[in-house]
């Protein structure tokens, strides 16, 4: 088997990795695997149909959900080509100019991910905590503008991270060891100096995905301890049910994001397995369970959904 080096490959050629040492089985792997893309996408797309299509759905706590299935969908589809062809075709090789394009949506949705469930802790706070302010407030042409300010901050950090890493060289191994290009992978691969690089995205991190995980933990902390002092029991359990399904969201959302940042940070001698893994659950575990929460843990999604299902049966 020839080595991956710039003598025999195109230097702006990357390879893929699927599951190290189980590459016989790769067929066979990939079946879980379509299902859960089936669900993620079924899901989130059903979410975003029933949220369209229902005006009794049409409030800031259910646009916000409509942004996350958004999200959710995105992230999904910029990695299910590579996927499939890694997988039931054997088709590793991806071109420098696709890896950009697919690290700019695996990250810009990663990123939106993150500014979404920060204006969704925002939302509750403001209807537990303020509940009569809350419709001059949250009114829809501030979300809307909140929409697009998420658009625009999440164009304006990826695509000076993705510049400065198309000045990169890579003269040694174009191995990746993900199933899809992801940026701290391929920087590894760079034959030239990465400082610039690492210390802007080490900014990035901070200044948005680490900022929004404490700004939404301080909203929450802040409800709860609003919730607490309600004087109905009735009303404290409906208030803490909202919070339980959101703060599920958020912990599956950002788990596997710092325990990837941590594997690739410091775990430059764990087996090749270990970071795929990490790498898929990231990938796939949230698209996957935030339409399952929202659909289990909020009435008026359930209801909606079943509503639709009646009514495509009768």
């Amino acid at each position: 088997m020839p080595s991956f080096n710039q003598s025999i490959f195109h230097p702006t050629v990357f390879f893929l990795t699927g599951i190290p040492g189980f590459e016989t089985y790769h067929a066979w792997i990939f079946i879980p695997f379509c299902c859960l893309y089936v669900i993620a996408i079924s899901g989130n797309g059903m979410i975003l149909f029933v949220i369209i299509t229902e005006s009794s759905l049409h409030e800031p706590m259910y646009y916000f959900l409509s942004m996350l299935s958004f999200t959710d969908l995105g992230l999904c589809l910029s990695t299910l080509v590579t996927m499939v062809g890694i997988f039931w075709f054997n088709t590793r090789e991806i071109s420098f100019d696709a890896c950009i394009g697919q690290m700019f949506f695996i990250h810009g949705f990663t990123l939106m991910e993150s500014s979404v469930f920060l204006a969704m802790a925002f939302d509750r706070y403001i209807a537990i905590c303020n509940p009569l302010r809350y419709a001059t407030i949250l009114t829809n042409s501030r979300i809307i503008k909140v929409g697009v300010a998420i658009v625009v901050r999440v164009t304006t950090v990826v695509v000076p991270l993705l510049l400065l890493l198309k000045r990169l060289s890579f003269c040694g191994s174009h191995v990746l060891h993900h199933s899809y290009c992801f940026h701290p992978d391929v920087m590894k691969l760079s034959c030239t100096d990465t400082k610039i690089n690492s210390a802007f995205g080490l900014a990035i991190v901070i200044s948005t995905a680490a900022l929004d995980s404490v700004l939404t933990l301080l909203s929450y902390v802040l409800i709860i301890h609003s919730v607490l002092s309600i004087a109905s029991p009735e009303e404290r359990k409906k208030a803490l049910g909202t919070c339980v399904s959101h703060t599920s969201a958020v912990a599956i959302f950002y788990i596997p994001i710092i325990s990837l940042s941590l594997v690739h940070r410091f775990g430059k001698h764990a087996p090749p397995l270990v970071h795929t893994l990490i790498a898929n659950i990231y990938l796939l575990i949230p698209p996957v369970m935030n339409p399952i929460i929202y659909s289990v843990k909020t009435k008026q999604i359930r209801k909606a959904m079943v509503k639709i299902f009646l009514s495509k049966l009768i």
